[in-house]
């Protein structure tokens, strides 16, 4: 958590720089790519902020309201940042591009672009080499792929996400900037604008599926389940284990139901201290599971 917290904070800084800068050089050249790339990185601004806030209310701790908690306020903001990005990012820019296409207006004092341009890249690569470390960190040894699947923090995958489009927006934001000046061809400098909105509207496609999958309930992760199936199994009170349930309610916040038959010559009373002590050992060996249900239970009937 505290590795996704300096990515978030290192890209907001980075962020609101780049925004105020790209504004500038674009009243100054009228150039249109650099008033998307102004926008992008206001959107991407805001964007660090919605996650901050998630992340802060996401740690509020269970009451009568949110018995489970509210680990997925971090579910929810995260969904919001990806629409936003669709939303205003790539829609904006699009727009700003089909606009100059319409209008096309010469590119004018185009060093301001490229000092801007050179500022921000220098700026967003670092902000984006943080969040591949926190990214990393958090994947161990899991396929890229496979990890941005899996994980349950939404927020670190956003960032990453986020910078890399960061990136390539100011590649193409250059390409449309030199090109357009070089060939005195305006229309190149808005096809930079609608290549950054289609870039974003991919990454905000892809970043919504992941988001709402988390959103809409995801389990815990197959080797949280198994380190507790066999914890369970391993307790001498418990004949078998029937069935496991888990939700994830937050990147560090796990609800584990498991339906356990217990030895058939224990009593009531033993029973519920089995109960109590299963309970103990499971949260003591992964504290992210937060809350434990244990129902006694019988073997089926043979058919």
């Amino acid at each position: 958590m505290a590795s996704t917290k300096t990515a978030i904070y290192t890209a907001l800084g980075a962020n609101l720089a780049i925004a105020v800068t790209k504004f500038i050089a674009a009243g100054v050249t009228g150039s249109s790519a650099m008033v998307s790339e102004g926008i992008h990185s206001l959107v991407d601004t805001l964007n660090e902020v919605l996650l901050l806030l998630g992340m802060n209310r996401s740690q509020k701790p269970a009451d009568e309201k949110r018995p489970f908690g509210y680990g997925r306020e971090l579910y929810f903001w995260s969904y919001v940042v990806s629409v936003l990005i669709f939303a205003v990012g790539g829609g904006v820019s699009f727009y700003e591009g089909i606009t100059h296409w319409q209008h096309p207006n010469p590119i004018e004092n185009a060093q301001w672009n490229y000092i801007v341009l050179g500022i921000a890249i220098v700026l967003d690569t670092t902000s984006l080499v943080t969040a591949v470390k926190a990214f990393n960190a958090q994947r161990g040894s899991q396929p890229f792929w496979s990890a941005v699947k899996t994980s349950k923090d939404p927020a670190t995958f956003v960032v990453l996400f986020e910078d890399a489009s960061d990136v390539i927006g100011l590649v193409l934001a250059f390409l449309g900037v030199f090109l357009g000046h070089q060939l005195n061809n305006p229309y190149l400098d808005g096809a930079a604008s609608i290549l950054i909105g289609l870039l974003l509207t991919a990454v905000s496609i892809l970043l919504a599926r992941e988001s709402r999958s988390l959103l809409m309930g995801e389990g815990a992760d197959p080797a949280i389940v198994q380190k507790t199936a066999a914890l369970t199994e391993a307790d001498p009170d418990v004949m078998t284990l029937l069935q496991t349930l888990t939700f994830q309610m937050g990147p560090e916040q796990i609800v584990l139901i498991q339906r356990v038959v217990f030895q058939p010559d224990l009593k009531t009373e033993a029973i519920a201290e089995g109960i109590t002590r299963l309970r103990q050992t499971l949260q003591a060996a992964e504290p992210t599971i937060r809350q434990v249900f244990i129902e006694p239970a019988r073997l089926p009937d043979p058919v």
